[in-house]
C-alpha cells in the first residue's frame, strides 16, 4: 500500500516537473522574440540595500544617489552605440528628452521648502517604474500651505529600467523610513506629518503607518493621502518570478523582462522587468497580512485619517481590493474613499465593455460604512458631473453639481492620470507653454496604420492627466492649514 502511494506521488512529481519544464521552455522560446536588450536593460546601477539605507541620513543618501547618476552617465550615456544616439532616447545627451538638460532633473530625490518657518512636513512616495516627478504638483500644494515637501527616489527608479531587476520592496520601505526621518527633522517633532503615496507609493505609505503603530522609533503620520494605491494586483504577479527562470542562462537574458520598449519618457520607464512585478506582489501580500492582523487585534483604530483617490476602472491595480482589503476593514477613523466613475455620456459609449459600465455597481457594499464615500460621476443625458457623498455611518446620499464636465474624448480616468493636472508639461492635455520636457505625451492623438509607431497605440491612447485635478487638489487642501495659502481657491 505504502509503495503504491509512493509510486503515485513520484508519478505526480514527474508530471509536475514535466509541465514546469515545458512552461520554462515555452517562456525561453517566447522571450527571444521582440527587440534586443539595450544598454539600459543590461547595466544595473549599484543601489543601496535596506540595511544600509536605515543606517544613513538624507545627505548621505543624496550623495550616493548622485554617484549612481554619475555612473549612469559613464556606463550608459557615454557608451551608447551610434544607432542609439537618436532624439527619442532619454539616455542620449543630445536628445531633447535627456533629463540632464532640464533645469531640474525630477528623477532625483528633492526637498521643497516653504516660505518662512515650516508648519509641517509631507513625504511623497512615487509609483513603480516612476520617479519623484509624478508627485511634484502635490508637493507644490503642500509648499503653498507652509509644509516642507520631501520627495524620495525609491531604489531602482529614475535611472535605467535594469535597476528594477535587482531590487527588493524592503529597499523601498527603508527609503520611505529615511524620507520620513528627514521630514520629521525639517518639519519639527510637534508639527503635522503627512504621507502622500501614489500607486506602489500608496502601499508603502500604508505599510509604514501600520509599522509605526508597534514601533516607537517610527514617527506616526497624522494623515495619509493615497492616489491609485496598490492594495492589490493581479494574481499573475504571484508567479511572475517563474517567467524569469530562463534568464539564468545568458542566452535567454530577455526572459527577465515582461516588456522591452524604447525609453522615450524622461521620467518613467517604458520597459518592465519580471522582478518589478514580483516585488509588487510581495509588497501587497505583506501589506494585506498586516492589515488583517491589525484588524484582528483592533490596532487599526490608531491609524490616522486616510483620504484615497481611485478610478473605478484601473488596469494597473485592483479597485475592488482598495474597497474590500482596506476600507472595509477600517474602523471609524475619519477615512474617505473618492471614486472617479467612467464617463456615462461619452460618444464612445457603445464601444465600452459591459464590465466597465457595470464596474461601479456592487463595488461598494450596501448599508452603513465606517468611512465617507464620494463618487464623482456624470449623468448619461446631460453629462453634468456631480459629487455624490454618503457620510460615514449613514446611508443617505448628498448630491452636489460640480459645474464641470468630462472632456468629450475621455471615456474614463486611468491609473496613471490622477496626480497630473491638464497643465502638466509632460502629461497634460493642455500643457503649460513654459515647461518643455522635449515631448508632450498628453497631447498625442495618434491616427494611422498599425505597427508603424515605436510604442503601442494602447499606451499612447491612455489618459495621462486628470481633468478633475482641481477637485483632487481642493480635497487635499481641506486637510491643510489656511496660513500662507498661495494657490487660488481651486474650482469647483
Amino acid at each position: 500500500m505504502i509503495s503504491r502511494v509512493g509510486r503515485g506521488l513520484k508519478l505526480v512529481l514527474i508530471v509536475v516537473a514535466a509541465i514546469l519544464a515545458t512552461l520554462v521552455a515555452v517562456r525561453a522560446w517566447d522571450s527571444q522574440r521582440g527587440p534586443p536588450l539595450e544598454p539600459w536593460h543590461t547595466y544595473v546601477p549599484h543601489e543601496l540595500r535596506a540595511r544600509a539605507i536605515d543606517a544613513m541620513d538624507w545627505p548621505e543618501y543624496v550623495q550616493v544617489e548622485n554617484g549612481i547618476f554619475e555612473s549612469l552617465r559613464n556606463k550608459v550615456t557615454r557608451r551608447l552605440p551610434a544607432w542609439d544616439r537618436v532624439p527619442l532616447n532619454r539616455y542620449f545627451e543630445g536628445s531633447p528628452i535627456y533629463p540632464g538638460r532640464f533645469r531640474q532633473d525630477w528623477n532625483r530625490s528633492f526637498i521643497i521648502e516653504p516660505d518662512g518657518e515650516a508648519l509641517g512636513a509631507v513625504v511623497l512616495l512615487h509609483g513603480l517604474t516612476d520617479s519623484p516627478y509624478s508627485l511634484r504638483h502635490i508637493a507644490e500644494i503642500y509648499r503653498s500651505h507652509g509644509f516642507v515637501s520631501v520627495g524620495v527616489r525609491l531604489p531602482g527608479h529614475g535611472t535605467v529600467p535594469a535597476g528594477l531587476t535587482d531590487v527588493e520592496w524592503e529597499d523601498w520601505m527603508a527609503a520611505t523610513r529615511l524620507a520620513i526621518r528627514e521630514a520629521r527633522r525639517r518639519g519639527g517633532p510637534a508639527k503635522p506629518l503627512h504621507i502622500v503615496g501614489y500607486s506602489t507609493g500608496g502601499a508603502l505609505a500604508l505599510k509604514y503607518a501600520l509599522d509605526s503603530l508597534d514601533d516607537e522609533r517610527l514617527s506616526r503620520p497624522d494623515r495619509l493621502v493615497l492616489i491609485s494605491p496598490m492594495i492589490g494586483i493581479t494574481r499573475f504577479a504571484r508567479f511572475a518570478g517563474l517567467a524569469a527562470l530562463p534568464a539564468y542562462f545568458p542566452a535567454f537574458a530577455k526572459a527577465a523582462w515582461l516588456d522591452i520598449m524604447p525609453e522615450f519618457n524622461p521620467f518613467k520607464y517604458n520597459s518592465f522587468p519580471v522582478n518589478a512585478g514580483r516585488q509588487s506582489h510581495r509588497l501587497t501580500q505583506a501589506l494585506q497580512d498586516e492589515i488583517t492582523k491589525g484588524a484582528r487585534r483592533g490596532a487599526l483604530t490608531k491609524l490616522p485619517p486616510i483620504l484615497t483617490f481611485q478610478s473605478v476602472v484601473d488596469f494597473t491595480v485592483s479597485t475592488p481590493a482598495v474597497v474590500s482589503d482596506l476600507y472595509q476593514r477600517l474602523p471609524p477613523i475619519g477615512g474617505e474613499l473618492v471614486l472617479f466613475d467612467i464617463n456615462r455620456s461619452t460618444p464612445l459609449g457603445m464601444l465600452l465593455r459591459p464590465s466597465a459600465t457595470d464596474r461601479l455597481t456592487g463595488l461598494l457594499p450596501s448599508g452603513p460604512r465606517n468611512y465617507r464615500t464620494t463618487v464623482i460621476a456624470n449623468d448619461a443625458l446631460s453629462g453634468e458631473v456631480s459629487e455624490r457623498v454618503v457620510e460615514a455611518g449613514g446611508q443617505a446620499e448628498t448630491v452636489r453639481a460640480l459645474g464641470i464636465a468630462f472632456p468629450s474624448d475621455v471615456y474614463s480616468l486611468s491609473h496613471i492620470a490622477l496626480p497630473f493636472p491638464p497643465s502638466d508639461g509632460l502629461y497634460g492635455s493642455n500643457p503649460d507653454a513654459g515647461e518643455d520636457f522635449g515631448i508632450r505625451l498628453g497631447t498625442v492623438t495618434p491616427r494611422g496604420e498599425r505597427n508603424v509607431l515605436v510604442a503601442s497605440l494602447d499606451s499612447l491612447a491612455r489618459l495621462t492627466s486628470n481633468p478633475f485635478f482641481p477637485y483632487l487638489a481642493r480635497r487635499i487642501e481641506e486637510g491643510l492649514p489656511e496660513e500662507r495659502r498661495k494657490i487660488e481657491p481651486s474650482t469647483p
